[in-house]
């Protein structure tokens, strides 16, 4: 656990975000990503096996990933491409600009776990 907080720190810092996105990201992360994502990011919990949410641990998911992609689908949500109905909603007005960057290296901090 500390170090997967060592490298959510590092992360933030490099993107220069503020030692408050810190603090918060990791209860934004919690509050509105976990009950799909899951606390560990493998997607195994109730709703992210309905959805089949790909599991962020994975290094091909990672690799497959930018960080201008991770934030534009938080800001945005995902939309099912079949059916046009929301798998992941957007939060883009209920989180701050700097709150959804400093979602990006929680993200990341999960591959490989």
């Amino acid at each position: 656990m500390k170090r997967l907080l060592v490298t959510i720190a590092a992360g933030i810092f490099a993107m220069g975000l503020s030692t408050t996105a810190f603090a918060d990201a990791a209860n934004d992360y919690k509050a509105k990503c976990s009950s799909c994502h899951g606390q560990d990011g493998k997607g195994q919990t109730k709703m992210g096996k309905k959805l089949n949410i790909k599991d962020l641990t994975a290094a091909a998911v990672q690799d497959a990933l930018t960080d201008e992609s991770i934030i534009k689908q938080i800001t945005d949500g995902v939309k099912d491409e079949k059916t046009g109905k929301d798998r992941m909603p957007a939060l883009g007005k209920k989180l701050s600009a700097e709150q959804i960057k400093a979602l990006v290296p929680i993200v990341r901090a999960f591959k490989g776990k």
